[in-house]
């Protein structure tokens, strides 16, 4: 029983610890408007970053014939509830299994008419590899967004920034929109 008392203790330590580890104080970190990152929205308009700033940034990589597709249902819910505190960027990507083939009336389209989506979609963008979308670099890479090292490993992969442009953290594609781990955050 103390063996195991003792066990229990030090995982919870352990976790307390690893979750400071994964922290940096925010006013250390790069922000996102301190790049010159551009990226086009889905009708090929410019989108300015800097307009953002104030709310927080929910940056999710997007497919349409993804198993977790259905997540759009959760990303419009979000950003509805939470419209003055989070912006929601959907960024679509056909690296993971071809599974966003459409061209960008076919995305939007699909999206609309499916889920109802109408907050902000970008062009089709990388999000790994050679042709990585440098918004992608700043989200993955620790010496450009200061807090840690991520790869992008499937569709419906999310970044959350703060108000600042600060990374906060990064959540896999299991972790549905309105978990609370993310909208604990707002």
């Amino acid at each position: 029983m103390k063996t195991l008392l003792i066990l229990s203790a030090i995982v919870v330590i352990g976790f307390i610890a690893y979750s400071f580890r994964t922290r940096k104080p925010i006013e250390n970190q790069p922000s996102i408007y301190d790049t010159n990152i551009r990226i086009n929205d889905l009708k090929g308009q410019p989108i300015d970053f800097k307009k953002f700033r104030g709310k927080k940034l929910l940056i999710v990589n997007v497919a349409s014939e993804c198993g977790f597709t259905p997540q759009y249902k959760e990303l419009q819910e979000l950003h509805e509830l939470y419209k003055d505190k989070v912006t929601v960027i959907g960024l679509p990507c056909n690296q993971f299994g071809n599974q966003e083939p459409g061209t960008p009336e076919q995305i939007q389209s699909f999206c609309s008419l499916n889920y109802g989506v109408n907050f902000l979609m970008t062009e089709k963008i990388e999000v790994k590899g050679e042709s990585m979308h440098p918004l992608y670099q700043w989200l993955t890479e620790e010496k450009n967004n200061g807090l840690k090292n991520s790869s992008v490993k499937w569709n419906f992969q999310k970044y959350l920034l703060d108000e600042n442009g600060r990374l906060i953290d990064v959540y896999y594609s299991i972790t549905k929109p309105l978990s609370e781990s993310i909208t604990k955050n707002f």
